[in-house]
């Protein structure tokens, strides 16, 4: 079964944008800018329980640890999630979109 992902109403256009698709036990992250296949884009999973934690840290502008999962803010106010070795960066128009997202609760998790 595919995952829908959706992005912050507050992006801008293709290739610049914090994606997240929710399954029944995790929340999925990818970056847009990724080109090709989009099941082959790298993916960082946060679980179902810890996903209110990391969009408090999104809003918070602060680094921290959700799980297994590390979120730092870049000096240029951008940020970078890394699980594993796997590691998103996004640049600062790209988190402030996702964070004013968040704020307006455009990802939390369906009921």
């Amino acid at each position: 079964m595919s995952t829908h992902f959706f992005k912050s109403s507050y992006s801008g256009g293709d290739k610049t944008c914090v994606e997240v698709g929710h399954t029944h036990d995790a929340v999925l992250i990818r970056d847009d800018k990724y080109v090709g296949e989009k099941s082959q884009q790298p993916t960082i999973s946060v679980a179902a329980e810890e996903w209110s934690k990391f969009l408090d840290l999104a809003v918070s502008s602060s680094s921290g640890n959700i799980g297994e999962v590390e979120v730092a803010v870049l000096r240029d106010g951008g940020a970078a999630i890394s699980s594993g070795e796997t590691t998103l960066v996004f640049n600062r128009d790209e988190w402030e979109a996702f964070a004013k997202g968040v704020a307006d609760g455009e990802f939390n998790r369906p009921s």
